[in-house]
């Protein structure tokens, strides 16, 4: 199962959480998909997450996290927690800080969507910061250096150790992803 988390102001219509699910569906992996749209309070999009790792758990099925941005963020305090393979995508490392300049009234890309980012989502943000990550061997990072948004040398610090995917150019959307999608499903563990 690949529990696929999306980023701030984003959707599981993403072009990232898109490609990925329409992969899964042409292997015949389509019931291993969990993309949902996520709360924008971060206590309420981890319960979301967590319901659906125990709905895996209960079923056998140790589950993959996949996190886009913020949603790497939470994909890692989830690893963490719930000692899961995760994936992460120019993943926000210091999420709190890096969304400070977002506090307000705020559109969803995909949906058009106004919503209240506020300062009690930035507490609950801090949260759930993981300070280090204890099993690197569990981690994939995915970062491309042109990233516009997120400085992609903290993600290479942060999880020093981990398999890392780090290619010269791209974008924060993470520019050459569909080359990546089949062996995505192979780290978590849907095909040989």
């Amino acid at each position: 199962m690949i529990i696929y988390l999306h980023g701030f102001r984003s959707s599981p219509a993403s072009i990232k959480a898109s490609a990925l699910g329409a992969r899964m569906r042409a292997l015949g992996l389509g019931a291993a998909w969990w993309c949902e749209q996520l709360p924008v309070a971060p206590r309420a999009a981890i319960e979301l997450a967590e319901a659906q790792i125990a709905r895996c758990r209960d079923a056998g099925v140790a589950p993959t996290v996949v996190g886009s941005s913020l949603g790497g963020y939470y994909a890692t305090w989830l690893a963490e927690r719930h000692a899961l393979r995760a994936v992460l995508v120019n993943p926000a490392v210091v999420a709190p800080l890096e969304l400070e300049a977002y506090v307000g009234r705020q559109e969803n890309m995909y949906t058009g969507e106004s919503f209240d980012f506020t300062r009690d989502h930035i507490e609950q943000l801090r949260a759930l910061e993981v300070a280090e990550i204890t099993h690197p061997e569990r981690y994939w990072l995915m970062v491309e250096t042109g990233d516009e948004v997120l400085d992609y040398r903290h993600a290479v610090e942060k999880y020093d150790g981990a398999r890392q995917t780090v290619l010269d150019g791209g974008d924060h959307s993470f520019t050459r992803w569909n080359h990546y999608l089949d062996e995505i499903i192979r780290f978590a563990g849907l095909q040989s």
